[in-house]
């Protein structure tokens, strides 16, 4: 028997965008990364930009479903080096390294609120952590 993939284990596209709903609002709500960062292009993202945050919501879900598994292919709208690519789209915000760890433990914690298991929690983690040196790429520059 083949094993599920990581998409079908997190319950598909429905449950995916149900995470990435809590965790887009908590994102923005964020002392360090959302409308109150001491970074200004995320703060400024984050208070006068939140006519996009739907668009946001379903891009980042269709990454995730993309990511995991899923049948859902993912395309950037400022397509990077790889078709995953996300450091064009990240770039002007400037990301610390430490701005990105701050988003990735709100995703943990979201993770936690749904009730992920351990190794899904792990396996999602990971592939947003492979994506750090892109995301982070604006800020050394």
């Amino acid at each position: 028997m083949t094993e599920l993939s990581l998409y079908e284990r997190l319950g598909g596209a429905f449950a995916i965008a149900a995470v990435v709903d809590h965790f887009s609002d908590a994102v923005v709500q964020n002392p360090i990364v959302g409308q109150k960062s001491e970074n200004p292009a995320l703060r400024e993202w984050h208070t006068n930009n939140l006519g996009r945050l739907p668009g946001l919501k379903f891009m980042r879900t269709l990454w995730v479903c993309n990511v995991a598994g899923g049948p859902q292919q993912y395309a950037a709208t400022k397509p990077g080096s790889t078709d995953l690519g996300l450091e064009e789209a990240h770039r002007e915000l400037k990301i610390s390294p430490a701005e990105f760890d701050e988003v990735a433990a709100e995703l943990g914690r979201t993770l936690d609120f749904f009730q992920v298991p351990e190794r899904e929690k792990g396996e999602v983690l990971a592939a947003f952590a492979a994506h750090k040196g892109e995301v982070t790429e604006g800020y050394s520059q």
